[in-house]
């Protein structure tokens, strides 16, 4: 998926995910070219589910 793809499954803006995958705090991009990535989608879904479960404790 891309990057706005996972912004809009995410409800967060583009510019708070690349902070968030520069500390580290969300899902490692798939470099598809020079200028392109992409993510898992997956990934991205196993992350939102963590944290609801973090939110619950």
């Amino acid at each position: 998926m891309s990057l706005n793809d996972a912004a809009r499954l995410t409800s967060l803006s583009r510019s708070m995910l690349n902070r968030y995958r520069s500390e580290g705090r969300f899902p490692k991009a798939v470099p598809l070219g020079d200028k392109r990535i992409a993510f898992v989608a997956s990934e991205v879904r196993a992350w939102i589910t963590e944290r609801m479960a973090s939110r619950a404790a």
